[in-house]
């Protein structure tokens, strides 16, 4: 009845939510009302699960069979929350590398991020709820594993995540075009937390706006701007390096 990737109908997946499955994504279709999709609207939020409304034909692209207007998507990893993981890093003496990823949608990049990530000792990788990859079995793949490895953070609020990793403690660093100073001048040997955006829309502006500086990768090429998972790689790895100095 229900495929690896995700179940459908409202109280299959109420029951799921209940049971403390690890659900990435939920689609409802618009309009929908009645008393159980109240109550799955209400474990939705206590449970901070991103859901959208959607054209009945788009969860009817997914399956034909009776799915009464819901399909959960099934994350194949477990879900932190940075606010737990931090204090725990502060106290087991442990100096906190961050990586904040802000509108990365692409699964293969972000995977090979996570690889990169993990390899290079990162503590957490912080996402958000809407506008990120889809933690599917592709994105496993790409981390070659790592996904399962390294504590992935799904915030609801990113711009507010990042006010809370500040007042941490922890320098939040923006790797953007936009910065004068190259990323070699940054100083990564304290508590860190690097911020990355997709190569399309960058890193919001008000996550530019409150980031304690900016850093960026030189180019001198005709092509203005590297792949993402290559200038994370290229910043974890510098991270990496001032610290074993």
């Amino acid at each position: 009845m229900q495929n690896a990737n995700y179940i459908f109908g409202i109280r299959t997946v109420i029951e799921a939510i209940n049971a403390d499955k690890n659900i990435s994504k939920l689609l409802i279709k618009t309009n929908s009302k009645s008393e159980l999709i109240s109550e799955l609207l209400l474990l939705v939020a206590q449970k901070n699960i991103p859901y959208q409304y959607v054209p009945e034909a788009k969860i009817n692209s997914l399956t034909r069979k009776n799915h009464q207007g819901v399909l959960a998507f099934i994350s194949p990893i477990e879900f932190y929350s940075i606010e737990d993981i931090v204090p725990s890093l502060f106290e087991n003496g442990i100096n906190p590398f961050i990586l904040v990823l802000d509108q990365l949608t692409d699964i293969r990049n972000f995977g090979a991020i996570v690889r990169t990530a993990e390899c290079a000792g990162v503590n957490a990788i912080v996402i958000p709820q809407k506008g990120a990859a889809s933690i599917n079995a592709d994105a496993v793949k790409t981390s070659a594993g790592a996904l399962h490895v390294i504590p992935v953070c799904r915030e609801k609020n990113l711009i507010k995540t990042v006010k809370f990793l500040k007042d941490s403690g922890i320098q939040v660093i923006a790797v953007t075009e936009k910065s004068e100073k190259l990323y070699t001048q940054s100083d990564y040997t304290g508590p860190v937390a690097l911020v990355l955006g997709a190569e399309d829309s960058g890193i919001d502006p008000e996550i530019l706006r409150i980031s304690h500086e900016f850093a960026k990768i030189p180019v001198f090429g005709k092509i203005a701007s590297l792949n993402v998972s290559v200038a994370a790689g290229i910043l974890m790895y510098e991270c990496i390096r001032q610290r074993a100095i």
